[in-house]
């Protein structure tokens, strides 16, 4: 795909004049120019630095256009208004909510090329038609937002992303830009290999929240352990999220903050679309101060002013934790982050961490019938959608590594599916050696992402204790 002659002062002054910049934040112009320069490009920075500007700048200096898969509608909505208030070509969203008579609208307008920036949920990318369109627009650069979904043994992982990679081929392989704000280097290295990067530039930044004070705190029982999180909750500044492992528990976590006169809002991702959006616009314009809510909520929320997060269980793996505590203090002002720990909460996790076994009947009957329409071979089979393209997932890769005959791709796929259960409950274990860590925890959970610190760093209970003192809890 031609470019545009481009140098750094072309990319400042498009920061400046079109996104009104006074000046690039770390890692920004690198990334553009790794782009400009023929590039594939990871990049791996916290939320708020600035990673959107990657694509729009590059997406506005490379003939051709850019499509944005983006997971989330509100994430979409908000980036093309960000687009629509800035001196940028133009940006469209292609999502479920709209109208069929839309949809067909807005696709035959990418195809006539009135679009630069093309936001799509990857649900939306297994309709043939739509990469017909996309491959029509002939783009030069495809972005992946939140692509640690990509990886099965990072967070938020969603299979619908495992297509990504047959979709840049599809469309010619234009330039991939992969975004993300964490990933160790297990789950670097997937993302790279799923979306079949070339030549790839890899940009990490700092992890790093030095205002955030991690702490954790032990029980012997569920009681205690409920009766700690109101009492903190009720005396913590706020606004604050409270984070439990099943909706179960977040409605009677609700019930007990409620009985404390503390109000709260609750959120899981069993609710309607509708009512989900509604809990979410009240807890992000202060109108309510608490959220108890599963891990389904979290993804694009970027409220800076939270100044707690508190965990009633663990989460499935260091990266989710991170992530998720990640949401507290993005003004830069201090927050906290408590573990609520029972060394029992991680049996109840690990049973459903080692969830998700396929049988190989199912495999190897799934192998002869790769081509078959996705959503009536789901329906067909009696299994969800999530299910099917997991298994066929694992099927693909059997084929990749050598596997040919039906028989034998069923046993390695099946083969590959344990490993990766077995892998879940590993991920698991790293929570109890977090929550049971003698030193500095901080320097655990950053050498756990692959970031070279070294403690004590002053901000956590255990370097805390070193030091000799102590936080006055009320």
């Amino acid at each position: 795909m031609p470019r545009k002659k481009t140098t750094t002062p072309a990319i400042a002054r498009v920061a400046r004049e079109n996104l009104g910049f006074e000046s690039l934040r770390p890692g920004q112009e690198e990334a553009v120019t790794a782009i400009l320069d023929g590039h594939d490009a990871l990049v791996v920075q916290p939320t708020g630095s600035g990673k959107s500007a990657i694509y729009q700048i590059a997406g506005f200096l490379i003939d051709g256009v850019t499509v944005i898969v983006s997971p989330l509608i509100a994430l979409q909505k908000d980036q093309v208004d960000s687009i629509s208030d800035q001196s940028l070509p133009k940006a469209v969203a292609v999502n479920s909510t709209q109208p069929v008579s839309q949809l067909r609208e807005r696709l035959a307008a990418i195809e006539r090329g009135e679009f630069e920036y093309i936001f799509l949920a990857p649900e939306q990318l297994r309709k043939p038609e739509t990469v017909e369109d996309l491959k029509a627009a002939n783009p030069s650069l495809f972005v992946v937002d939140e692509a640690h979904c990509i990886s099965e043994w990072g967070h938020d992982f969603r299979p619908d992303y495992l297509r990504m990679g047959r979709i840049v081929e599809e469309l010619g392989h234009p330039r991939v830009l992969a975004l993300t704000a964490t990933a160790t280097p297990a789950v670097r290295d997937e993302i790279v290999a799923r979306l079949g990067m070339q030549r790839p530039k890899i940009f990490v930044r700092g992890f790093d929240r030095p205002n955030i004070f991690l702490r954790v705190d032990n029980f012997k029982t569920a009681g205690e352990k409920c009766e700690a999180l109101v009492h903190r909750t009720r005396w913590a500044e706020k606004p604050g999220i409270i984070y439990t492992a099943t909706r179960k528990a977040a409605e009677a976590i609700r019930q007990a903050l409620a009985a404390e006169r503390i109000e709260s809002l609750y959120y899981h991702g069993g609710m309607k679309a509708k009512e989900r959006h509604a809990v979410q616009e009240q807890f992000m314009s202060g109108a309510a101060e608490v959220i108890v809510a599963t891990n389904a909520f979290g993804m694009g929320v970027d409220k800076p002013d939270i100044r707690f997060v508190y965990h009633h269980d663990p989460s499935d793996s260091l990266d989710a934790y991170y992530q998720e505590i990640g949401r507290a203090g993005r003004d830069g002002n201090p927050a906290e982050a408590v573990l609520f720990f029972r060394g029992a909460d991680i049996g109840a996790q690990s049973y459903k961490a080692g969830s998700g076994k396929i049988d190989q009947g199912l495999l190897r009957q799934l192998s002869t019938r790769m081509g078959d329409d996705p959503a009536q071979l789901a329906r067909e089979l009696g299994i969800s959608r999530r299910k099917l393209t997991t298994a066929l997932q694992r099927i693909e890769d059997a084929r990749a590594a050598g596997a040919h005959d039906s028989a034998q791709i069923a046993q390695d796929a099946a083969e590959d599916q344990e490993k990766r259960r077995h892998a879940r409950r590993e991920r698991l274990e790293k929570m109890r050696d977090y929550a049971e860590a003698a030193g500095c925890r901080r320097e655990f959970l950053l050498r756990y992402l692959g970031e070279d610190f070294t403690g004590p760093c002053g901000s956590c209970d255990r370097c805390e204790a070193d030091q000799g003192v102590r936080r006055e809890v009320v």
